[in-house]
C-alpha cells in the first residue's frame, strides 16, 4: 500500500451517497489520515467488473442486493479472478443471517439510518487497515519507496532546470555545489588519512558514515533553484521532515512498554525514547504528501 487509499464502490443508488455527502465524509477521513483518497463510485455490475479488471483497490464496497447480480454471485466472480481485497457488503433488507462468513469479507445489515451506518462501518474497516499499516516494517518500506520516488522526481526537476537555462545562468549553482562537494570530500579524505586509520576506534567510526552525495545534495540544489526563480524555498523543511525521517527509519528499532498484566502501553524509539504511535505515522504521511505537492508545483513552474 502506498500513500493512496483506493476504493471501488458499487451501488445502483450511489447518487444518494454522493448527494448526501456521505462519500465526502469517507474521503475526508482518509485524507485526514494522511492518504490520498481515490474512490471510484459505479452503478452497474458491468462498470464494477471493468474497473476491477484494470485497477488494484484497498477496499471494495457494494450493496448486497443489486439488480442483475446479488452479493453471493459478486463474491463468486471476484474470487474467480483471484482478487482478495477486503470487501464490505451492506443491505437494509433482513436476509443476511444465513450467509457464511468468509475471509476478508464483512457484512452489514442496517435497520435504520442506513447511509450513516454504512459510512460508520466503512470508516471502521479503513481504520483497521491503517492500523496494520503502522507496523514498523511496513512503514519503513513505505517511507523508502516514497522517498525514492521523490529523489527521482528531484533529479528530473534539476535536469529540466539545467536544460532550460544557458550554462552561464547556472554557473553559480555549479560552483556552489562543487565547493560543497569539495569540502565534503576533503573532510572524508582527512578521515581516511586520520581518525579512520586509528587502530582502536577507526573502523567503528568508518562504518557509521553515510557517504557523500545523497538526497541532501539534491534538495540543496533545488533550494538554490527555488531561490533563483523567487519561489518558496522548502528545502530546509524537506531535509528535516523527509530525509531525517528516512535515515531514522533505515536504522530504527522499537521498544515496547507493557503494564503488569502484559498489555501494551506504548511503543517508542529505542534510541531516543520518542513515541511511535498512530499520530506519529500520520504526521509522516502528511509530510510526504505535502512535499510531493511542493515538487509538483515546482514542476508546473518549470514547465511554463
Amino acid at each position: 500500500m502506498k500513500l493512496e487509499y483506493k476504493i471501488l464502490w458499487l451501488d445502483d443508488n450511489i447518487n444518494a451517497f454522493i448527494q448526501d455527502r456521505h462519500l465526502k465524509k469517507v474521503e475526508k477521513f482518509i485524507e485526514e489520515e494522511g492518504f490520498k483518497s481515490l474512490i471510484d463510485p459505479v452503478k452497474t455490475n458491468e462498470e464494477f467488473f471493468k474497473k476491477l479488471s484494470t485497477n488494484n483497490y484497498d477496499l471494495i464496497l457494494t450493496d448486497y442486493h443489486m439488480r442483475g447480480m446479488n452479493g453471493d454471485k459478486v463474491i463468486e466472480e471476484i474470487r474467480k479472478r483471484n482478487i482478495f481485497t477486503e470487501i464490505l457488503f451492506y443491505t437494509a433488507q433482513k436476509d443476511l443471517k444465513n450467509i457464511n462468513k468468509l475471509d476478508r469479507i464483512s457484512f452489514l445489515q442496517t435497520n435504520r439510518n442506513h447511509h450513516q451506518q454504512v459510512v460508520k462501518k466503512i470508516i471502521s474497516l479503513i481504520n483497521l487497515t491503517i492500523e496494520k499499516f503502522h507496523d514498523i516494517v511496513i512503514m519503513r518500506g513505505m517511507i523508502i519507496n516514497e522517498t525514492t520516488d521523490l529523489d527521482n522526481q528531484k533529479l528530473g526537476l534539476i535536469q529540466r532546470y539545467i536544460d532550460k537555462n544557458k550554462p552561464e545562468t547556472i554557473i553559480d549553482l555549479k560552483l556552489d555545489l562543487l565547493d560543497e562537494i569539495d569540502k565534503q570530500f576533503s573532510s572524508k579524505l582527512k578521515k581516511v588519512n586520520g581518525e579512520w586509520k586509528d587502530k582502536d576506534n577507526g573502523f567503528k567510526n568508518l562504518i557509521k558514515d553515510n557517504f557523500v552525495f545523497s538526497s541532501s545534495y539534491k534538495i540543496k540544489t533545488l533550494g538554490w533553484i527555488l531561490n533563483n526563480i523567487s519561489e518558496n524555498d522548502f528545502s530546509n523543511e524537506y531535509e528535516e521532515e523527509i530525509i531525517k525521517i528516512r535515515n531514522l527509519f533505515a536504522h530504527v528499532t522499537l521498544q515496547e512498554e507493557k503494564d503488569e498484566d502484559g498489555n501494551l502501553i506504548k511503543k517508542y524509539f529505542k534510541k531516543d525514547g520518542e513515541p511511535y504511535d498512530a499520530e506519529y505515522c500520520k504526521g509522516i504521511r502528511k509530510n510526504i504528501s505535502k512535499h510531493k505537492e511542493n515538487l509538483n508545483k515546482l514542476e508546473q513552474k518549470l514547465n511554463e
